[in-house]
């Protein structure tokens, strides 16, 4: 073991200890005071010839199983978490072996490796493993994005884990560049002759749910899940968001529509406004909603595309993007920001409605003088 002095080019001094573990691991501590940084070389020292070194090292006591069972109890009722965040860290679980139970409505994870042994070249290995992993719906690649998003809630499990005492850093820590970079993000959206044609093609059931998402920019849980009791005097209130927030969107006179109709054929049979062809609540239209789009001619459209059309046409149609980013609930106005490029005409338009001229017609002319 050794303390090193630190100079900095700023002038600042800091100590290091530096000494290799019990198990040959480098370990490396910056200390802002001399006296800090001996007295916990001596500490280390001691733990070391006492043979009590792991005793104190969190993540030598406690296994991923623990951490992600602790994890899952906690952060379970979040709607993100119900969604993409479990799916995703199952996925982590099994990579490193860990038991998945669930009994009595508790999911419980089991073994996996100590977290001390969790570092980043693991996770490196998890991450470049992930990306070759063929999706499990279609067998198509992963892209980059989607694993990003999973690297993104393993993150904040480690996260937590250092909150909870259970680690004494993230692995996430050390890396300089972990997660992969993306492409800008995909933006695709219908014209008006290629919604008219997805209509055309919905079957019965499907096509209220694509003609609402198209006049609300609702996400398709939100529009599967809508009850009666949200929809009252000429909005649809939303509680349960991806975000967490509720929102209110207006319904236009062509949704109004719809809404009657379906009332009037549906009755009191449910209390959701969407029914199957069972005449109970829609829960999964992936499969008529790939079949509509392949009847219609269009391709590389998914269901999430309906939001991002919504919001164009929006746009296209000069609304401003502060009140797209709240019919959308987005938190940031980021979010709605890659929408902007679609009112490039609208700008234009806009700054020809300023005209000053003489009574003639003919523009001013004018001079500027020192």
């Amino acid at each position: 073991m050794a303390i090193r002095t630190i100079k900095h080019p700023s002038g600042a001094v800091t100590y290091q200890i530096d000494y290799y573990d019990p198990n040959g691991k480098r370990c490396r501590q910056n200390f802002k005071r001399k006296k800090d940084a001996v007295a916990e070389h001596s500490k280390r020292v001691s733990l070391v010839a006492e043979g009590r070194y792991l005793d104190v090292k969190q993540e030598s006591r406690h296994t991923l199983g623990e951490l992600m069972t602790r994890y899952h109890a906690a952060h379970e009722n979040q709607t993100a978490f119900r969604t993409q965040k479990r799916v995703a860290l199952q996925a982590f679980a099994r990579y490193f072996k860990c038991e998945i139970r669930a009994s009595g409505g508790k999911t419980t994870y089991v073994g996996g490796p100590l977290l001390s042994k969790m570092g980043l070249y693991r996770l490196e290995q998890y991450r470049n493993d992930r990306l070759a992993t063929p999706k499990v719906r279609g067998g198509g690649e992963r892209s980059k994005a989607a694993v990003n998003r999973e690297l993104s809630a393993v993150r904040h499990l480690f996260s937590k884990a250092v909150e909870w005492e259970m680690m004494e850093k993230t692995p996430f820590a050390a890396a300089r560049r972990f997660f992969y970079k993306e492409t800008s993000g995909r933006l695709r959206f219908l014209t008006q002759d290629e919604a008219t044609k997805l209509l055309d093609e919905c079957p019965a059931h499907l096509r209220p749910v694509v003609f609402a998402a198209l006049h609300t920019g609702m996400r398709r849980g939100e529009i599967l899940k809508l009850k009666w009791e949200a929809i009252r005097a000429g909005y649809i209130y939303l509680t349960e968001t991806k975000t967490g927030e509720g929102r209110e969107i207006p319904v236009s006179d062509d949704l109004a529509d719809l809404f009657k109709t379906l009332r009037q054929e549906n009755g009191l049979r449910s209390p959701y406004v969407f029914l199957g062809r069972d005449g109970k609540r829609i829960r999964e239209l992936r499969r008529s909603f790939a079949g509509a789009c392949r009847r219609a001619g269009i391709k590389e459209f998914r269901f999430h595309d309906l939001r991002h059309t919504f919001a164009s046409w929006l746009v296209m149609k000069g609304v401003d993007l502060k009140a797209v980013q709240e019919l959308l609930g987005h938190k940031s106005i980021t979010m709605t920001m890659r929408y902007a490029h679609l009112s490039q005409a609208h700008k234009k338009a806009a700054v020809n409605l300023i005209s000053v001229t003489n009574n003639d017609h003919t523009p001013l002319q004018g001079s500027v003088s020192g």
